[in-house]
């Protein structure tokens, strides 16, 4: 319906456009808090190591299975603007630390959920907002209080929290081995800035492959470039390769212009096209004349130029990815040339070995074996599509988590230990607060439990116990670390049990959530205007099918 309204003589006024639907005030809200809290839903049982997965169909018909809360968010086309909210978050903390989308969007359902009883209660949504902005700040100060500093150099504890972030995949016995491949690649792609350690997991390559199990999957010091080599006269292998990184083409580049040339001998014919193999061969002589023996060229290479360059037992490839040939780069200790004539021995990279191997259907360059690779790749195997895909979620989790940990050296205990925490600190901050925001503090502090509540549900067990007993273990003096161990259904001490976390994954869930919510709770009032109708296309001349008039 359009908008209207009247003047005072009784003059309608359309306002909006026709077709334009308006809901306002606790309608408004009801339905933006409903639509979230069914994403937060969604993802509930995919939470922690007894969560289920999900099997997404698109609309081709492609199947992925998995409980990755930013897999399935991305997955998933949602329509409402207000569950749109909710998959940014999933896209944000995924961004931002690469784990705990599930816990992020969860939370903001729960934290939407409390504030909609506030709301029945009369309570104004800026107070609200008010009220969890300090239960954000007083929450990261108690995650800060209780982090535990980590020194890199412990492979024991990187390997607990990646183990951790791997705890909720189906990639079964497999994860001791994954995590071994994530700390190895990581380490080696770190560096220090200043005075601060930078792990980009951007320079880790995965590759996936189907075929072979899991266990198969490796560490590439080097890279696995996706190409085969061009000519089948050249090296398939190459030891103590001398590669050249090239930005700039092996051909004769064609005129843009159109040139006549007029020949009157057969002679001068054969001069004209000989010309062009002579340039070739320079251009490989070039090459060889700086000492390399291989060659990742960015652009093409002329079938001539190829020739040559197997005469020389030089292995090549061509079309090289130009993020590829960066990540050659920092492996190798290269340098991209772009000009031929530039080209001298010092901008050669080096690897111990480059071959070309058969990997399931598919032939591929290694590069391996470099002396300090800056960049690493991980070639991941499984026997199962889907299950190359999965452990591919597995393996960024891992990565992610133990490069946050690397990059800020803090972690905290799992399980619910930090939210059952965090509940504590807040209902006796609220008090202090006092007002109405000290009610919506203490809804803060009831929807972060959601966490361990629904860690404790999908392992089978009773929640409403479980909170009890986790609230009492943690009002004793050493139960900080405290939480729920779904294997056993007990309370125990999650350090000592190895599930911790990266602090900074707890903390931007904790930013997220709130932020989001609170942005949610704000609005009061929904415009929406229609989408035009899709008939069928007119035809250009304004005529119908057989010459009919439109």
């Amino acid at each position: 319906m359009a908008y209207l309204t009247t003047t005072a003589s009784g003059q309608p006024v359309l306002i909006l456009k026709e077709g334009t639907t308006r809901s306002r005030g606790k309608e408004a809200q009801r339905n933006n808090i409903m639509a979230a809290r069914i994403v937060g839903e969604v993802l509930k049982t995919t939470l922690g190591p007894r969560g289920m997965d999900k099997m997404l169909i698109d609309s081709l018909g492609d199947i992925t299975i998995t409980n990755d809360g930013a897999a399935i968010l991305d997955e998933i086309e949602v329509e409402h603007p207000a569950a749109k909210m909710m998959v940014e978050i999933a896209k944000t903390q995924d961004d931002m630390v690469g784990d705990g989308t599930t816990t992020a969007v969860v939370l903001a359902g729960e934290l939407l959920k409390k504030a909609e009883d506030l709301l029945d209660q009369n309570i104004h949504p800026t107070v609200l907002v008010s009220g969890y902005r300090k239960a954000v700040q007083k929450a990261i100060e108690t995650i800060n209080k209780i982090g535990l500093p980590v020194d890199i150099e412990d492979r024991e504890t990187l390997k607990k929290v990646a183990l951790t972030s791997m705890a909720s995949k189906a990639v079964g016995p497999a994860k001791e081995h994954l995590a071994k491949i994530a700390i190895d690649a990581v380490k080696q792609i770190a560096e220090k800035r200043g005075d601060k350690m930078i792990a980009d997991i951007d320079n880790i390559q995965l590759i996936k492959k189907t075929g072979k199990s899991l266990y198969e999957s490796q560490l590439v010091r080097g890279l696995i470039i996706d190409k085969e080599v061009v000519h089948t006269g050249m090296p398939k292998k190459l030891e103590n390769a001398k590669i050249a990184l090239l930005d700039c083409p092996l051909e004769i580049e064609k005129t843009e212009i159109s040139a006549e040339i007029r020949i009157r001998d057969p002679v001068q014919m054969k001069a004209f096209l000989d010309q062009e193999t002579k340039m070739l061969k320079e251009m490989v002589d070039k090459i060889k004349d700086s000492s390399a023996n291989v060659v990742f060229c960015q652009k093409g290479i002329d079938d001539m130029a190829q020739h040559f360059l197997a005469k020389e037992g030089i292995l090549a490839a061509r079309r090289v990815k130009q993020s590829d040939m960066e990540k050659l780069a920092r492996a190798t200790g290269g340098r991209i040339v772009t000009d031929l004539d530039d080209l001298t021995s010092k901008d050669l990279g080096e690897a111990g070995v480059v071959e070309e191997r058969k990997i399931g259907e598919d032939k591929m360059i290694f590069v391996e074996k470099c002396k300090d690779p800056h960049s690493v790749a991980i070639l991941i195997r499984a026997g199962l599509e889907r299950m190359v895909d999965e452990a591919e979620r597995a393996m960024t989790d891992a990565l992610s988590v133990v490069s946050d940990v690397i990059e800020n050296n803090k972690i905290v205990a799992g399980g619910g230990a930090v939210e059952v925490e965090i509940a504590k600190e807040l209902r006796s901050y609220a008090t202090k607060v006092g007002g109405r925001e000290q009610l919506a503090i203490e809804a803060f502090a009831d929807a972060i439990e959601v966490i361990p509540r629904t860690l404790a549900e999908n392992a089978g067990l009773e929640p409403i116990d479980k909170i009890v007993e986790l609230r009492a273990s943690h009002d004793k003096k050493d139960g900080v670390y405290m939480g729920v161990n779904v294997f056993t259904g007990k309370i125990e001490n999650m350090q000592e049990n190895g599930v911790v976390e990266p602090l900074i994954v707890k903390e931007q869930a904790v930013k997220s959530a709130a932020e989001s919510a609170s942005m949610i709770l704000r609005i009061d009032d929904i415009i929406a205007a229609t989408k035009p109708k899709e008939g069928p296309p007119k035809p250009p001349s304004g005529e119908g099918p057989e010459g009919e008039e439109y």
